[in-house]
């Protein structure tokens, strides 16, 4: 229940925050309903057709595409004021991030025996996927290529749950305690500006 909750926060505020993308690449309303939709429900769409996990929870659950298709157009009617909330929206980003997570390697566990590290690699899908389609059709570099530390809080919350699974943890316990992990690492990410290595050209001028 408490993971459905989150999840239902995590997919409106992946919507408004891809709505907010669609706005700047001065899209009409139906782009913006499209682009935040599939922000918000593109992690689990991958993630379910490669697992051959249908019908798709979006397919089955009808009201998470009401859930987003309004998101995204209460973000289209008050645009101007949803600078506002960027803060808030960083927040509530990086908690859909680890609850998508986990709940990503959950349905990969109950859906067939998979190996503990397929299953986080699913649950870093269903994460990171959302966001990676809307930069895709907005035609940029998805910002999870890039130096931010996003993908790897997800790598880290999701073997820490299925870590914490494997070794017989009460399945509230191990969700409670990815979560808190996953989502402390990514504020202090978010706060001390942490990156990755980043390459450029410079690092291959031997090669040509």
């Amino acid at each position: 229940m408490l993971l459905h909750t989150i999840y239902l926060i995590a997919i409106t505020a992946e919507a408004m925050s891809g709505a907010i993308m669609g706005i700047r690449r001065e899209m009409d309303l139906f782009g913006i309903c499209l682009i935040g939709t599939v922000t918000a429900l593109g992690g689990g769409t991958v993630r379910d057709i490669l697992i051959g996990h249908y019908p798709l929870s979006w397919v089955a659950h009808p009201e998470y595409l009401a859930f987003t298709i309004c998101a995204a157009v209460v973000t289209a009617i008050a645009a101007r004021k949803m600078h506002h909330f960027k803060s808030a929206f960083l927040i509530v980003d990086a908690l859909g991030l680890v609850a998508f997570t986990i709940i990503g390697c959950d349905i990969a566990r109950a859906f067939s025996e998979f190996n503990p590290f397929v299953v986080v690699i699913f649950g870093m899908i269903t994460g990171v996927f959302g966001g990676l389609l809307r930069d895709v059709l907005c035609n940029q570099i998805p910002l999870v290529l890039q130096r931010e530390v996003y993908a790897s809080v997800s790598l880290v919350t999701g073997g820490l749950y299925v870590g914490l699974q494997w070794l017989d943890v009460n399945a509230n316990v191990a969700s409670l305690s990815a979560l808190g992990v996953g989502f402390v690492f990514r504020l202090l990410a978010i706060r001390y500006h942490w990156m990755l290595p980043r390459f450029n050209e410079k690092d291959v001028q031997g090669f040509e």
